[in-house]
C-alpha cells in the first residue's frame, strides 16, 4: 500500500501541457511511495479520455469519474474514498509541486505532533514567477480570523484526522471555500498543523486579471465564517468584522480590491 495518497480534481481541463507538468511533478517526487488519484468532475468534454491515456505514464496514477459536475469537495471526497495512503496530499492541476515537498511534509508529519503539513508557495502565471504567497509557520485558531492560514493545494494531512471531521462539506456554502471549513472544523476538534517556511508549491494565480467573486459566494463565505469561529470559541463583537469582511471587501471599489489583494502576495525583486 502507498504511503501517501496525492488528490486532485479536474473539471473541463483546458491546458493539457500544464495538467501533464503538474501530474510529472507529483510523480517525479524524490519521495516515491504514493498514489495519484485524479477525480474528473463531470468534464463536459474529453478531459475524461485525455486522463485516462495519460495515467498510462505511470502506474501510480488512478483515474476516477462520473457524469455530472457536483463540485470540488465532492470531488475530492471521492478520491479519499478509495485511496490506500496513511496520508492524504493534495495537488492542483495547474500548480508545480517542488520534487522535495512530499518528503519533507512527511518528515514534519511524522516527527511532529500535528494533523496538517503545509508549505509557502511561489505565484506565477503564464509569464512566470511574479511573487510569494507566505503563511505562518505555526498557525494558530486567531490566524483564521483574516483567511484561510493553509494554503490548500500544497497540505499533507493524516487520513485518520481528515476521516474524523467527515472530511470536505459539500454544501452549497461551501462551493468557494470547502478548505477554509475544512481546516476550521479540525482545529475546533483539536486537530493542529505546521508550514513549512520553504517555498515548496509553485501556486498559479494571474495577477490583476482576476475578478472579484460575485456577491453569492461573497454571502456564503460569511456563513462559513460565522459557523466557523462559533465553532472555534471566536465569536465575538471583536471578530464580527472578520465575519463580514467578504462582504465589505465586495462593495469597495475594483481598484482598492486590486491593491488589496495585491498586497497579500510578496512581489519577487
Amino acid at each position: 500500500m502507498p504511503i501517501i495518497s496525492v488528490i486532485m480534481g479536474v473539471y473541463n481541463c483546458d491546458n493539457n501541457s500544464e495538467l501533464i507538468e503538474s501530474i510529472k511533478s507529483i510523480l517525479n517526487q524524490s519521495f516515491k511511495d504514493l498514489e495519484l488519484i485524479i477525480c474528473d468532475d463531470g468534464s463536459t468534454d474529453d478531459t475524461y479520455d485525455r486522463l485516462l491515456e495519460i495515467s498510462k505514464i505511470d502506474s501510480r496514477i488512478r483515474i476516477i469519474g462520473y457524469k455530472e459536475n457536483k463540485g470540488l469537495a465532492y470531488a475530492l471526497n471521492e478520491c479519499i474514498k478509495v485511496s490506500r495512503g496513511k496520508y492524504i496530499a493534495r495537488q492542483d492541476s495547474d500548480d508545480i509541486s517542488l520534487s522535495d515537498r512530499l518528503e519533507k511534509e512527511l518528515r514534519i508529519i511524522e516527527n511532529k505532533n500535528v494533523d496538517i503539513v503545509g508549505t509557502c508557495a511561489v505565484v506565477f502565471n503564464k509569464n512566470g514567477e511574479w511573487g510569494h504567497y507566505n503563511v505562518p509557520e505555526y498557525p494558530e485558531k486567531k490566524d483564521f480570523l483574516w483567511n484561510n492560514p493553509f494554503i490548500h493545494p500544497t497540505v499533507l494531512m493524516k487520513k485518520s484526522s481528515l476521516q474524523k471531521v467527515n472530511g470536505y462539506l459539500n454544501t452549497k456554502i461551501n462551493r468557494r471555500c470547502e478548505d477554509y471549513d475544512l481546516f476550521m472544523r479540525m482545529y475546533a476538534d483539536g486537530f493542529r498543523g505546521i508550514n513549512i517556511a520553504e517555498y515548496l508549491y509553485k501556486y498559479k494565480i494571474d495577477e490583476g486579471k482576476k475578478k472579484k467573486r460575485p456577491m453569492k459566494y461573497r454571502i456564503d463565505e460569511m456563513r462559513v465564517r460565522y459557523k466557523g469561529f462559533k465553532e472555534l470559541n471566536m465569536l465575538k463583537i471583536s471578530t464580527l468584522f472578520f465575519v463580514v469582511k467578504p462582504i465589505i471587501i465586495g462593495l469597495i471599489p475594483q481598484f482598492i480590491f486590486r491593491k488589496i489583494r495585491g498586497n497579500n502576495y510578496k512581489k519577487r525583486k
